[in-house]
This record gives C-alpha cells, sequence and structure tokens, in this order.
C-alpha cells in the first residue's frame, strides 16, 4: 500500500516535473522566437525614425535645390545683363577708338589750317606795315611840299592806311561855280605829282556840301538841281583838272559826290559850314591788290 503510494506520488512528481519542463522548454522556445521580433520591432521603428529624417532632409534638399536653382537663374541673368553691358561698352570703346583718330585727323587738319592762318596774319602785317609806311612818306613828302598858305586850306591825315587830302571849296572854285579856279593850280600840281610817284594807288576825288540849297538864280547854278548835283560836279572838275592839266591817268580816277550827307561838323555855324564845304582826295591801294591780297588767303574749304 505504501509502495502503491509511494508510487502514486512518485508518478505525480514525474508528471509535475514533465509537466514543468514542458512549460519550461515552451517558455524558453516562446522567450527565444520573441526575442527577434522585438529586434524587428526596434529596427523598424529606427528605419520609421530614419525615414521621417530622411524625408525632412529631402524636403529640406528640393527647397534649397529650388533656391538655388533661382539663385542660378538670377545670375545667369545678372551675366546675361553684364555680357550686353560689355558689348555695349566694346562698341562706345571702339567708337571712341574711331572718333579719336577721326578727331587726330582733324586736329593735325586745324593745325595745319591755324599755320596757314599764322602765315597769312604775318603777310597781312607785313603788306599793312609796308603800306602803312608807304603812306606816311607820302603825307610827309606832301606836307613839306605844301607852303604855310596851302596847310591853312589843306589837310592831310593817314586814317585806317588811308591818306586823306581835304581841300576847302574857297581855295578850288570860283565863287558860286563848280569850276576849278587858277588860285588852285599850284596845290593841285603837287597833289598831282604825288599821285604820279605813287602809281600802285587809286584816287578818289569825294565833293561834299554844307546843307545851304541851291541858289537857282545864279545862273551858273541854273542847271543844278540840288547839293548832290553839286559835290559830284565839283569832284568831276577835279578829276578832270588833275588828268588836262597834269596828265594823271584817268583810270586811276574816280569822282563822286556825298551832298551834305556826310558833315565833318555842325551845320548851325558858319565856321561849320565852312568846314562841310570841301572836297577830299582819298589815296588807296589799288583795290585789285586788295583781291589779289583776298586770293593768297586760306580756303576753308579745301580743309573741311
Amino acid at each position: 500500500m505504501l509502495n502503491l503510494i509511494h508510487r502514486h506520488i512518485l508518478q505525480q512528481y514525474y508528471q509535475f516535473y514533465h509537466i514543468s519542463m514542458y512549460f519550461l522548454f515552451l517558455y524558453l522556445y516562446i522567450y527565444l522566437l520573441h526575442i527577434p521580433f522585438y529586434n524587428l520591432l526596434y529596427d523598424l521603428e529606427n528605419c520609421r525614425a530614419e525615414n521621417n529624417q530622411l524625408t525632412a532632409d529631402y524636403q529640406n534638399a528640393k527647397e534649397t535645390i529650388a533656391a538655388n536653382n533661382a539663385r542660378i537663374k538670377s545670375l545667369e541673368d545678372q551675366l546675361a545683363q553684364a555680357r550686353e553691358s560689355a558689348a555695349a561698352l566694346q562698341g562706345s570703346l571702339d567708337n571712341s577708338l574711331r572718333n579719336a583718330n577721326s578727331n587726330n585727323i582733324n586736329i593735325s587738319k586745324l593745325v595745319d589750317q591755324i599755320n596757314e592762318s599764322n602765315q597769312y596774319i604775318r603777310h597781312l602785317v607785313e603788306v599793312k606795315s609796308k603800306s602803312d609806311s608807304l603812306n606816311m612818306v607820302l603825307t610827309n613828302n606832301l606836307t613839306r611840299s605844301l607852303s604855310r598858305e596851302e596847310l591853312k586850306e589843306v589837310d592831310v591825315q593817314v586814317l585806317k592806311g588811308v591818306v586823306y587830302i581835304s581841300l576847302a571849296d574857297n581855295m578850288l572854285y570860283k565863287s558860286g561855280s563848280y569850276e576849278v579856279n587858277d588860285r588852285a593850280e599850284q596845290t593841285l600840281s603837287k597833289i598831282a605829282k604825288i599821285i604820279t610817284d605813287y602809281k600802285d594807288y587809286d584816287v578818289l576825288i569825294e565833293g561834299n556840301t554844307d546843307n545851304v540849297p541851291i541858289n537857282t538864280a545864279n545862273d551858273k547854278m541854273k542847271n543844278i538841281r540840288n547839293n548832290w548835283d553839286l559835290s559830284c560836279l565839283r569832284a568831276a572838275s577835279v578829276a578832270q583838272y588833275l588828268q588836262d592839266r597834269f596828265g594823271v591817268n584817268p583810270k586811276r580816277l574816280t569822282a563822286g559826290g556825298r551832298g551834305e550827307y556826310n558833315p565833318l561838323a555842325t551845320n548851325d555855324t558858319e565856321l561849320g559850314k565852312q568846314r562841310n564845304r570841301r572836297t577830299q582826295i582819298i589815296i588807296t591801294p589799288k583795290l585789285d591788290q586788295f583781291m589779289d591780297l583776298i586770293g593768297k588767303a586760306p580756303d576753308s574749304n579745301q580743309t573741311k
């Protein structure tokens, strides 16, 4: 009986032992099976976290790339503008160089023009100096040849390169007439000698009057309309007198009248009227000499 109980207890023990060992092995099996699973879950979580981080980094990278692309586009536009500006500046530089070369040519031409003008000016100064010298010699010769009495009625001046010989009408003409009187012969002979000696000069004889109207009651004046006629006739009489009496070449003579419109003084006084009643013999270089001088001037059309 005791053995049976012993055996029963032992069997119970063995059963318990086998069950315990079964559960122990089962637990160990399950535990060992779950370890990789938990690792997988952990790895999965890590992968998810890394994926989220990579996604965020990817978005940031896309935004950065977009910003960089925009920056690159802006820089490309600026580069294109800079190239256009550089091309424009190069064009301006090329034009400036061409203009500089052209300006150098123009400056060279201008220098040539200035040199020609300086030569022309020096030539004019020489001619004027020579003319002034001749005028002074002419004036001195004429003045020295006139007597003191003649100098009272003859005024000799050099104005602007021209010799003016002013003769009072009471010395030249008969009273109330335009005919030259005998008293003027001596004075006119001296003037004629000067004119003959200086063959390179022309002679202008100019009549002038006061403002007193013509006395048509005078038989000598009945065909004279006014002071214009009188001044012209008196100048013509002197020119013809120089030609006929002293052989002055008439081609060198020009006669004209200015009437009462070229006064030296006021006509309100008798002295003023006396000064205005005069005949001027104006000795000037010949016109063709002036034309030759002008012909030597630099031609501006050739240097344009």
